[in-house]
């Protein structure tokens, strides 16, 4: 059942997990902004994959005691690097367009497929129990790649592109 609930969900964080590696392979190493992000992507990339195996492994499994849980620490942490990362940002103005650099473009894109796995999740909750965490994480998450977005302009001195009415 390929278009099972579950599997719609872990797949879409699989898919999430693999715009985390583009993000990464876009990052200038040389540039310290740039690099820490860069660190906190690979890292998340590894909670990623136990978000995976955390929505692959029904409560009550019997292999549901080896497979790491998402819980407040994941949470917790997203929300330290949201500090950090947003710390050096200006204040929004306007609404945010998806754009600037190849790197804030590439973390809008994910911002929006991490946003889409947290819907999933949502609509897993209609069949079976998953608990909050997972859906909070996510949704951390997203908040973090739209920081990272603005920051990676920062970085590479380009503005964010603001949202322009129609007259």
């Amino acid at each position: 059942m390929k278009d099972h609930p579950r599997i719609e969900a872990y797949g879409t964080v699989d898919e999430l997990n693999s715009w985390l590696g583009m993000c990464a392979s876009a990052c200038l190493r040389d540039c310290p902004v740039e690099a820490r992000m860069h660190a906190i992507l690979i890292h998340l990339q590894s909670r990623l994959f136990d978000l995976g195996a955390d929505l692959a492994t029904p409560t009550g499994s019997t292999t549901e005691a080896r497979v790491p849980r998402i819980g407040d620490r994941h949470i917790a942490e997203a929300e330290a690097f949201i500090d950090e990362i947003d710390g050096g940002n200006e204040e929004i103005r306007a609404f945010i367009l998806p754009g600037g650099t190849i790197l804030a473009a590439h973390l809008h894109v994910t911002r929006t497929v991490c946003r889409r796995a947290e819907r999933l999740l949502v609509s897993l909750t209609e069949h079976e129990p998953i608990g909050n965490a997972p859906i909070q994480f996510l949704n951390r998450l997203g908040d973090l790649f739209f920081a990272m977005a603005r920051r990676a302009n920062v970085a590479r001195s380009v503005g964010d592109v603001p949202w322009k009415k129609d007259a």
